[in-house]
């Protein structure tokens, strides 16, 4: 047999083998994902870009529908909530993960100045399609040096991957960010993490354009029980 029979001969089997290979799988489903959103409560689109931020300016259009494998759902609804601040000044950690992300007083928590995070513990390990946060929508306020990881402990040392940082200056000290800043609305930040793996989310903020506090409405995460 010659050699370029021999190449050929070779060539069939890896493509024979792979064709008959488990795991070898069709794409998943790729379907609109409902994220139910809260009543809006100012009108119109911000126009004054806050000094000192990298905020994008809002397209005036309401956001696009989130696509993602079929069966992907919230799996942080009523999930244990922790955070670098114990003790809020108003509301209680639970309230981050309770389904109300309405824009009214006994809707949000405040946590303390500086640089805080809110972590959600999903007790299981998910492929993470996307994380949706409201920090506060009452006002088109920007929040700063906004953060989000994901990992697979609680103390954030195994498998740490940042999926969001818009923050330009390393403040933070989590590493410079590329992402832009953002204007709160009521469609919330929608952040996709093209299906990251990982059981603990942690959201990180510091002071927003309207005081030093932090706040949360809800955060919510999209996934499927990791394989």
């Amino acid at each position: 047999m010659t050699r370029n029979r021999l190449i050929v001969s070779g060539l069939l089997l890896v493509a024979l083998a792979f064709a008959g290979s488990p795991t070898v799988r069709a794409e998943e489903k790729l379907v609109p994902i409902e994220i139910k959103l809260p009543k809006p409560v100012f009108i119109g689109t911000p126009k004054n870009i806050p000094a000192g931020t990298t905020v994008e300016k809002p397209s005036g259009k309401l956001r696009a529908p989130f696509m993602a494998p079929e069966g992907t759902t919230n799996v942080a609804f009523k999930k244990p909530v922790t955070s670098s601040d114990p003790r809020p000044t108003i509301g209680d950690l639970d309230m981050i993960a309770d389904g109300d992300k309405e824009a009214t007083d006994g809707s949000f928590i405040e946590l303390g100045q500086g640089l805080q995070w809110v972590q959600i513990d999903l007790q299981a390990p998910y492929n993470i399609h996307a994380i949706v946060v409201w920090h506060y929508h009452q006002d088109p306020r920007v929040y700063h040096d906004v953060v989000v990881q994901v990992a697979d402990d609680a103390d954030f040392i195994t498998n740490v991957q940042t999926v969001f940082n818009n923050d330009p200056d390393n403040s933070a000290g989590l590493g410079i960010g590329k992402d832009r800043e953002y204007f709160e609305t009521f469609e919330g930040k929608l952040i996709e993490t093209k299906g990251v793996k990982g059981r603990y989310v942690r959201l990180y903020s510091k002071g927003n354009t309207s005081n030093e506090q932090n706040h949360y409405i809800e955060v919510e995460v999209y996934g499927k029980p990791a394989k």
